[in-house]
């Protein structure tokens, strides 16, 4: 059944065959398992632990405890990559990425990967299926923190088009965009979780350092900014630590606009953008400068997107992609590994 999809080469039931990870895999008389096996995807360079499970509720059940046994430890990742890949009277772990897209992906397979965390979400285009358990269910989608699980299945979004939001929600299709009436309330917003602004300075100075380039190059009414502040150490006996830029904006196509021009330019010599230069993160009339990748991640958790110009930019699957309010960017929360 799994060659269906993918190649299994070298089958064996040997419980010590070495191909089966040490820890962490459960065998025969586990789980309502009566056998074990492993064999080898040549395709995609991984391997595959099956399972056969006659009693596939039985399974699941043992697979949902152990879920919630791992929840409940503070284990927050929990499924949210799953590589567990259910079928009718069998089930199986794909070691590699490329395997469980290959058994998944296709129209015509039945088989789903098993996912018992309800916080795991599952982008539109792709199947959310009941499992045999409450607390379950079954996808067709491959989740992973390197981009390298399902492809993309939508086309960018543009919320603007797409009807009214209902009371108290965004519109349909995205998931909003953070916005405030001030530098204090985005402060407010952002700070102390995200970003660090214990200390703060509201200034239209141009202030920048050898490790942190702001995106904003010159006075900030010029780029549609109304007001503007940096958080972090200044430099002075000592060196600059920590700087990351707040704004509030009045004209969100011309800060696009400009950043855009200045991305695509500091991309043009060698396709990557300066270690030091900041990333702009966008919501409705707020934005965030940072060349952190953590402050970015939380931004990422507050609904901020990320403006990317890269010619042919796409986001995996299960990641946001929307239309900037400039020609040839998208916004999102997607950022390719360096």
């Amino acid at each position: 059944h799994v060659q269906q999809y993918t190649s299994c080469e070298n089958l064996s039931t040997d419980p010590n065959d070495s191909r089966v990870p040490l820890s962490g895999f459960i065998g025969a008389g586990d789980w309502g398992i009566t056998e074990r096996g492993v064999c080898t995807d040549k395709k995609a360079r991984g391997e595959i632990v099956l399972f056969l499970t006659p009693d596939m509720k039985a399974f699941q059940q043992a697979a949902k405890d152990h879920a919630a046994k791992l929840l409940a430890e503070g284990r927050g990742d929990t499924d949210l990559a799953s590589r567990t890949v259910v079928g009718k009277t069998f089930a199986l772990t794909a070691l590699g990425t490329a395997t469980a897209v290959s058994l998944v992906d296709p129209p015509n397979s039945d088989l789903r990967i098993l996912t018992c965390n309800p916080d795991v979400f599952v982008p539109e285009g792709f199947k959310k299926e009941k499992a045999l358990v409450e607390g379950c269910f079954l996808t067709d989608y491959v989740n992973s923190p390197d981009g390298q699980g399902s492809p993309h299945r939508g086309a960018v979004r543009d919320p603007s088009t797409e009807g009214a939001a209902k009371p108290g929600q965004p519109s349909t299709g995205s998931l909003g965009l953070p916005s405030a009436g001030s530098i204090a309330e985005l402060k407010q917003l952002v700070s102390p979780h995200t970003v660090d602004c214990t200390s703060m300075t509201v200034t239209d100075e141009h202030i920048q350092s050898i490790d942190y380039m702001p995106v904003v190059d010159g006075p900030p009414s010029a780029w549609g900014v109304t007001q503007r502040a940096v958080c972090g150490q200044l430099g002075g006996e000592r060196r600059a630590h920590n700087l990351n830029w707040l704004d509030t904006v009045s004209d969100m196509k011309t800060l696009q606009t400009k950043a855009k021009a200045a991305q695509l330019a500091d991309l043009k010599d060698d396709g990557r953008l300066k270690a030091t230069a900041s990333k702009l993160l966008v919501g409705t009339n707020i934005a965030v400068e940072t060349n952190n990748a953590n402050v970015r991640r939380g931004l990422y958790q507050l609904q901020f997107l990320y403006l990317n110009c890269e010619t042919g930019f796409t986001a995996p699957a299960g990641y946001r992609l929307e239309k900037a309010q400039v020609e040839g960017c998208v916004l999102t929360n997607y950022e390719r590994p360096s």
